[in-house]
Protein backbone atom coordinates (compact mmCIF):
# COMPACT_ATOMS: atom_id res chain seq x y z
CA UNK A 1 0.00 0.00 0.00
CA UNK A 2 1.29 3.44 -0.95
CA UNK A 3 1.78 6.25 1.52
CA UNK A 4 0.29 9.44 0.12
CA UNK A 5 1.07 12.66 1.96
CA UNK A 6 0.21 16.33 1.62
CA UNK A 7 2.53 18.19 -0.75
CA UNK A 8 3.32 15.24 -2.98
CA UNK A 9 2.14 14.87 -6.56
CA UNK A 10 -1.18 13.04 -6.68
CA UNK A 11 -0.81 9.54 -8.15
CA UNK A 12 -2.32 9.51 -11.63
CA UNK A 13 -4.94 6.97 -12.64
CA UNK A 14 -7.57 6.21 -15.25
CA UNK A 15 -10.87 4.56 -14.28
CA UNK A 16 -14.24 3.92 -15.93
CA UNK A 17 -17.06 6.31 -15.05
CA UNK A 18 -20.73 5.57 -14.56
CA UNK A 19 -21.25 7.29 -17.92
CA UNK A 20 -19.21 4.63 -19.70
CA UNK A 21 -16.08 6.65 -20.43
CA UNK A 22 -12.57 6.46 -19.09
CA UNK A 23 -11.60 9.35 -16.80
CA UNK A 24 -7.99 10.12 -15.94
CA UNK A 25 -6.83 12.40 -13.15
CA UNK A 26 -4.39 14.11 -15.53
CA UNK A 27 -7.39 15.28 -17.59
CA UNK A 28 -8.11 17.80 -14.82
CA UNK A 29 -4.69 19.50 -14.71
CA UNK A 30 -5.25 23.23 -14.38
CA UNK A 31 -8.28 22.70 -12.11
CA UNK A 32 -8.74 21.91 -8.46
CA UNK A 33 -9.89 18.34 -7.81
CA UNK A 34 -11.84 17.07 -4.83
CA UNK A 35 -11.17 13.33 -4.93
CA UNK A 36 -13.15 11.37 -2.40
CA UNK A 37 -13.12 7.65 -1.72
CA UNK A 38 -16.15 5.93 -0.25
CA UNK A 39 -17.00 2.32 0.65
CA UNK A 40 -20.26 1.46 -1.13
CA UNK A 41 -23.05 2.87 -3.26
CA UNK A 42 -26.49 3.25 -1.68
CA UNK A 43 -25.39 2.90 1.93
CA UNK A 44 -26.51 5.60 4.32
CA UNK A 45 -23.20 7.41 4.87
CA UNK A 46 -22.06 7.12 1.26
CA UNK A 47 -25.41 8.34 -0.03
CA UNK A 48 -25.37 11.31 2.35
CA UNK A 49 -21.83 12.23 1.28
CA UNK A 50 -22.64 12.01 -2.46
CA UNK A 51 -25.86 14.00 -2.00
CA UNK A 52 -24.00 16.64 0.06
CA UNK A 53 -21.29 17.02 -2.61
CA UNK A 54 -23.99 17.25 -5.29
CA UNK A 55 -25.91 19.91 -3.36
CA UNK A 56 -22.75 22.07 -3.14
CA UNK A 57 -21.40 21.22 -6.59
CA UNK A 58 -22.10 24.68 -8.02
CA UNK A 59 -20.01 26.20 -5.21
CA UNK A 60 -17.10 23.91 -6.11
CA UNK A 61 -17.49 24.57 -9.82
CA UNK A 62 -17.51 28.34 -9.24
CA UNK A 63 -14.10 27.91 -7.57
CA UNK A 64 -12.77 25.94 -10.54
CA UNK A 65 -13.00 22.56 -8.82
CA UNK A 66 -14.33 19.23 -10.01
CA UNK A 67 -15.66 16.60 -7.57
CA UNK A 68 -14.87 12.93 -8.18
CA UNK A 69 -16.06 9.99 -6.08
CA UNK A 70 -14.34 6.59 -6.26
CA UNK A 71 -15.46 3.27 -4.83
CA UNK A 72 -14.88 -0.40 -5.65
CA UNK A 73 -18.47 -0.76 -6.90
CA UNK A 74 -18.94 -1.64 -10.58
CA UNK A 75 -19.99 0.91 -13.20
CA UNK A 76 -23.58 -0.37 -13.31
CA UNK A 77 -23.95 0.12 -9.54
CA UNK A 78 -22.69 3.70 -9.91
CA UNK A 79 -25.16 4.32 -12.73
CA UNK A 80 -28.09 3.20 -10.55
CA UNK A 81 -26.72 5.17 -7.58
CA UNK A 82 -26.55 8.35 -9.69
CA UNK A 83 -30.06 7.90 -11.07
CA UNK A 84 -31.65 7.00 -7.74
CA UNK A 85 -30.24 10.04 -5.92
CA UNK A 86 -29.89 12.47 -8.86
CA UNK A 87 -26.16 12.78 -8.26
CA UNK A 88 -24.11 15.28 -10.27
CA UNK A 89 -20.57 14.38 -9.15
CA UNK A 90 -18.33 12.17 -11.29
CA UNK A 91 -18.40 8.56 -10.06
CA UNK A 92 -15.52 6.23 -10.90
CA UNK A 93 -15.31 2.48 -10.49
CA UNK A 94 -12.19 0.82 -9.06
CA UNK A 95 -13.29 -2.82 -8.89
CA UNK A 96 -9.66 -4.00 -8.97
CA UNK A 97 -8.89 -1.65 -6.04
CA UNK A 98 -5.62 -0.45 -7.62
CA UNK A 99 -6.34 3.27 -7.15
CA UNK A 100 -7.66 2.61 -3.64
CA UNK A 101 -4.28 1.00 -2.89
CA UNK A 102 -2.32 3.85 -4.54
CA UNK A 103 -4.03 6.36 -2.27
CA UNK A 104 -3.73 4.20 0.84
CA UNK A 105 -7.45 4.16 1.58
CA UNK A 106 -7.84 0.41 2.12
CA UNK A 107 -7.70 -0.79 5.70
CA UNK A 108 -8.93 -3.38 8.14
CA UNK A 109 -12.50 -2.74 9.20
CA UNK A 110 -14.80 -4.64 11.55
CA UNK A 111 -18.44 -5.47 11.05
CA UNK A 112 -20.49 -7.84 13.16
CA UNK A 113 -17.28 -9.06 14.81
CA UNK A 114 -15.59 -9.97 11.52
CA UNK A 115 -12.56 -8.24 10.08
CA UNK A 116 -12.28 -7.41 6.38
CA UNK A 117 -10.29 -5.18 4.06
CA UNK A 118 -12.45 -2.18 3.21
CA UNK A 119 -12.41 1.41 2.04
CA UNK A 120 -11.64 4.02 4.68
CA UNK A 121 -13.66 7.11 3.78
CA UNK A 122 -11.08 9.70 2.71
CA UNK A 123 -10.89 12.94 0.71
CA UNK A 124 -7.94 14.48 -1.13
CA UNK A 125 -7.86 18.10 -2.28
CA UNK A 126 -5.57 18.37 -5.32
CA UNK A 127 -4.38 21.70 -6.70
CA UNK A 128 -4.24 22.70 -10.38
CA UNK A 129 -0.58 21.60 -10.61
CA UNK A 130 -1.53 18.09 -9.44
CA UNK A 131 -0.22 18.34 -5.86
CA UNK A 132 -2.13 17.05 -2.88
CA UNK A 133 -2.84 20.06 -0.69
CA UNK A 134 -5.06 18.52 1.98
CA UNK A 135 -6.02 15.00 3.10
CA UNK A 136 -8.93 14.00 5.29
CA UNK A 137 -8.93 10.37 6.50
CA UNK A 138 -11.60 8.49 8.45
CA UNK A 139 -14.08 11.13 7.33
CA UNK A 140 -17.26 11.74 9.28
CA UNK A 141 -19.89 12.70 6.74
CA UNK A 142 -21.75 15.36 8.73
CA UNK A 143 -20.26 18.76 7.84
CA UNK A 144 -17.45 17.29 5.74
CA UNK A 145 -18.43 18.87 2.41
CA UNK A 146 -18.58 22.33 4.01
CA UNK A 147 -15.14 21.73 5.55
CA UNK A 148 -13.67 20.81 2.14
CA UNK A 149 -15.27 23.86 0.53
CA UNK A 150 -13.93 26.12 3.29
CA UNK A 151 -10.41 24.67 2.88
CA UNK A 152 -10.56 25.17 -0.90
CA UNK A 153 -11.48 28.81 -0.39
CA UNK A 154 -8.72 29.25 2.19
CA UNK A 155 -6.07 27.75 -0.09
CA UNK A 156 -7.17 29.85 -3.04
CA UNK A 157 -6.97 33.06 -1.03
CA UNK A 158 -3.51 32.39 0.44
Amino acid sequence: MTTVIEGMEAPDFCLPSDEGREVCLRDFRGRWVVLYFYPKDNTSGCTREAVDFTSRLNDFLSLGAVVIGVSPDPVESHRKFRERHRLKVILLSDVERKVLEKYGVLGIKKRFGKEYLGVIRSTFLIDPEGRIRRIWRNVRVAGHVDEVLEELRRLQSS
